[in-house]
């Protein structure tokens, strides 16, 4: 295949930048749809001119609808994308940078997806879409995972439907509730994925920060140390990594905080913990929920994560050495490999 691609390569030079073009369409088109013109062109960052061409292409060739309501991906046009799944990779080269970014972080199993999250909001949909597969592909039946809250994990959530396996399956929050909507809290995403899976969950009541009188109190309580059992049983965790100085306002750290947290270093954050370049735990917080210590016993580690912005948080994590799988995007994975060890 990849002899083939680069014959393709010398001889129609326009053609692989053409098929990445339009790909990226129908995936757009199938992210959002249904979508007007208008907002599909702000949302790929072109002009309604450029893009009336190929829309008009796409639908004279039977693979888009167009109507009132906007445009939406025809029968075929959802075969296509399903066809092309398995080229996607060597054809956009994602497969090269997934080889070099598991040799860059000694991570077993990376994925790559088109685009960056940063700029182009359905990108965080195909992060889902992939995250959802490979859950699909790892669970097994009595598992226990682990979910943290989020945007990245809520696009898995969303893209997540029922199966046998997953009827004996529990879904558990690996944190608190953080200071941020209510639909990207752990919470919710354990029993949106329970609901779309046919599986059961557990909830944790609790702040995501605590003072630590209030968590010494809350450890004590029958429901909270239930829970806490659970999470020491994860098979799965299914993660995001957020960079450092964001997680923190979220938290709504004072300026003094941030400060003390910009000098020493913090790159990321993730079940709590604050890391710098080099790794090294730089703050833990007085928190319920999953530790770190648990999440290296666990056998399947799902980290996603992406857009540009997100590099230096994805090398930081890495270096804890306790993922099996970082599931990221081209806008990400380019920025990571253009950065110093």
């Amino acid at each position: 295949m990849r002899h083939l691609l680069e014959l393709q390569q010398k001889l129609v030079p326009d053609l692989i930048p053409l098929l990445r073009d339009r790909y990226m369409l129908l995936r757009s088109i199938y992210h959002l749809q249904p979508i007007g013109r208008r907002a599909l062109a702000q949302t790929m960052n072109t002009t309604e001119r450029i893009l009336r061409a190929e829309v008009d292409l796409l639908k004279d060739t039977g693979l888009l609808h167009v109507n009132a309501a906007g445009m939406t991906l025809s029968e075929d046009g959802q075969q296509v994308l399903d066809e092309m799944e398995s080229l996607v990779g060597e054809l956009f080269g994602l497969t090269d940078l997934a080889e070099q970014l598991q040799r860059r972080l000694g991570i077993p199993e990376v994925i790559v997806v088109q685009g960056d999250a940063d700029e182009s909001p359905w990108v965080k949909e195909e992060l889902g879409r992939v995250g959802a597969r490979v859950l699909k592909q790892v669970v097994q039946e009595g598992d226990i995972v682990a979910v943290t809250g989020g945007s990245s994990i809520a696009s898995i959530a969303s893209h997540l439907t029922p199966s046998a396996t997953f009827k004996t399956v529990q879904f558990v929050p690996a944190r608190g509730g953080l200071g941020e909507r209510v639909e990207l809290q752990a919470n919710t995403l354990a029993s949106t994925m329970a609901a779309r899976t046919g599986a059961t969950y557990r909830l944790l009541h609790v702040p995501d920060r605590l003072h630590p009188e209030a968590l010494q109190t809350l450890l004590k309580e029958p429901q909270v140390q239930d829970v806490l059992s659970l999470l020491g049983q994860s098979r799965i965790v299914l993660h995001g990594i957020g960079d450092a100085i964001t997680m923190a306002k979220r938290r709504n750290y004072s300026d003094e905080e941030l400060s003390e947290l910009v000098n020493s270093g913090a790159v990321s954050e993730a079940f709590g913990y604050y890391f710098n370049e080099a790794g090294e735990t730089v703050q833990r917080m007085p928190t319920i929920g999953l530790q770190l210590e648990e999440v290296h016993k666990a056998e399947a580690v799902l980290s996603i994560a992406g857009g540009k912005s997100k590099a230096k948080a994805i090398l930081s994590f890495a270096k804890q050495s306790c993922q099996n799988v970082l599931i990221t995007d081209e806008g990400a994975a380019k920025s990571l490999l253009s950065t110093r060890l």
